[in-house]
């Protein structure tokens, strides 16, 4: 008897027009949801990836690594917005109660938000430090006592790599202040030592000559190197000042290429490097002047 009513239950079931023109008519509304939501989500994207072209195009110039994530993030913010109302929707369509859903959820949210404020400070502030572009992959920044490149930032932290191959992380909500190198090009600063019996007219003439030359051998280089003179008269030298504005974080290389060639330069010319100089004084003997006496010379200054 159960059987029976079971089966005619089932056929009833089958039988019955209007559920089946219920189910279509919910079928339908969900796949056309899934359809506007995903045609929504590629245009949106498409729009989003022109505006970023024309602002590339503008007359004033904006970080290519910049625009490449800020590009992502919103691509990827307007996909998670999409679908989730699209969730909704779908929810909707197949006539469960959103309202307290969403209730529940605003509920649940408030207690996380609660009990994870600094995830949430760390999330914001990755977000503002993206947007603003206060440093991106690549730069060389200094932030706290940490120096180093940055090689990840995240939403919730940022990974910097050290000299010595070190990472430092850091929660993003910590970063209070940061020093970033790599915004502007760099300045290497090259003192230059002569002897005091240099002909320095002569000495700085050269050196200009030699300046002149670098742009063409070393491309990090934006402008002529200046010799801007005269800096210090030590107590065994006389020091002269070069600075050359490099790419930006080039300035310890060119730094040092200046040093080594400016050296074979100097060899080449005959400008004397300075270098410690000691005079010896010998005692004479059998004489009332004992305690005084000529100074014995090697090579005219007694040189070691």
């Amino acid at each position: 008897m159960n059987i029976e009513t079971t089966i005619n239950k089932m056929k009833k079931l089958l039988l019955d027009e209007e559920l089946w023109i219920d189910s279509g008519i919910i079928i339908l509304k969900v796949f056309f949801i899934i359809l506007l939501a995903g045609i929504v989500v590629k245009i949106g994207k498409i729009v989003i990836q022109k505006l970023f072209e024309v602002r590339m195009k503008a007359p004033l110039r904006y970080s290519e690594r910049r625009q490449n994530t800020l590009l992502k993030l919103l691509q990827n913010g307007l996909a998670y917005i999409v679908y989730f109302a699209a969730i909704l929707a779908v929810l909707s369509a197949l006539t469960i109660d959103v309202t307290g859903l969403l209730a529940g959820a605003g509920v649940l949210g408030l207690a996380i938000g609660f009990g994870a404020q600094n995830l949430v400070r760390d999330v914001i502030t990755g977000f503002f430090i993206i947007f603003e572009d206060q440093f991106s992959v690549g730069d060389y920044v200094r932030i706290g006592a940490a120096e180093g490149t940055v090689e990840e930032i995240g939403l919730r932290t940022t990974k910097l790599s050290g000299l010595n191959g070190e990472i430092h992380i850091f929660p993003n909500g910590t970063i209070v202040e940061v020093v970033n190198f790599s915004l502007n090009n760099s300045i290497a600063i090259v003192d230059v030592s002569v002897a005091y019996e240099t002909d320095i007219p002569r000495a700085e003439e050269l050196i200009r000559e030699f300046l002149m030359e670098l742009p063409d051998k070393y491309e990090q280089l934006v402008k002529l190197p200046v010799l801007l003179g005269v800096q210090n008269l030590a107590a065994s030298e006389v020091v002269m000042r070069i600075t050359a504005e490099t790419m930006p974080m080039q300035h310890f290389a060119i730094a040092r290429i200046i040093r080594r060639d400016l050296k074979i330069f100097m060899d080449e010319h005959g400008i004397e490097i300075p270098y410690p100089k000691m005079v010896m004084y010998q005692k004479k003997t059998g004489s009332v002047d004992a305690g005084i006496g000529d100074p014995v010379k090697n090579d005219d200054k007694g040189k070691i």
